[in-house]
């Protein structure tokens, strides 16, 4: 048996998110489909990331045992045949059978894409947040200054997480704007529920003036929820990529 990791690039629209679900199409039931109808075996995806509904990815990572002959640098050429054009698998290789998607994970890279503009955009609708507010993006920066390092990111966790341990390490928060696009990256050892989602929300509500931007560093500190901004909508987040 070998152990193949692939890279997927997917569009989260149409998709209940990435893990299998009995009455729901996710991008991980599509893909081992299309692995299986390739293989004839029974595959398996391990993902490294459970997406939420709506929620895109430029680099998801995913591995899976296979006793088939095709040359593990081909896997992605070969399935792609197989895939809707919402889905993309854009690099497949072989790794040690040791190597477990989510568990040998070391980090990873999200992004959140506003969309901030007097007018909805018909392209982005499902791939930013619209906000028709002219955003404060200097005090946006200012607040998301207090964000990197190892802190309890209570605040910033959904209410419905089953995480024991809210301390984690977050390595590099980046905001910038192209014309209309402001578009926020967030790095780090690993992520609560929904705490990119929470972060962009806040930062979203900075700029409108809702929240004073040295206000961050309390928020943090009061480890509350009810303290944080809003929850931002899934369709502006990407999972952009998986370290190992």
């Amino acid at each position: 048996m070998r152990n193949i990791k692939v890279i997927i690039e997917y569009d989260g629209t149409e998709y209940h998110g990435w893990q299998s679900q009995e009455n729901a199409i996710s991008v991980q039931r599509v893909v081992e489909d299309a692995f299986r109808k390739l293989t004839g075996e029974n595959i398996k995806l391990i993902g490294a990331s459970r997406t939420d509904t709506g929620v895109h990815a430029y680099g998801q990572t995913a591995n899976f045992f296979t006793e088939s002959k095709i040359p593990a640098e081909k896997f992605f050429l070969a399935v792609n045949c197989l895939l809707p054009s919402d889905i993309s698998i854009v690099h497949s290789g072989e790794v040690s059978s040791n190597f477990h998607s989510r568990f040998s994970a070391k980090g990873k890279k999200y992004k959140y894409l506003i969309y901030n503009d007097r007018a909805p955009s018909a392209l982005m609708r499902n791939r930013a947040f619209h906000v028709p507010v002219s955003l404060n993006l200097e005090d946006m920066k200012k607040a998301a200054q207090y964000i990197p390092g190892k802190k309890d990111f209570s605040a910033f966790k959904a209410s419905g997480s089953s995480a024991k341990d809210s301390v984690r390490t977050v390595t590099g928060v980046e905001l910038q704007k192209a014309e209309n696009i402001i578009e926020l990256t967030v790095s780090g050892d690993g992520f609560l529920y929904n705490m990119v989602r929470i972060i962009a929300g806040t930062l979203v509500d900075v700029g409108m003036g809702r929240i004073s931007p040295d206000d961050m560093g309390d928020i943090l500190e009061s480890k509350d929820r009810t303290r944080a901004g809003r929850t931002a909508p899934a369709h502006g987040l990407y999972l952009v990529e998986v370290y190992y």
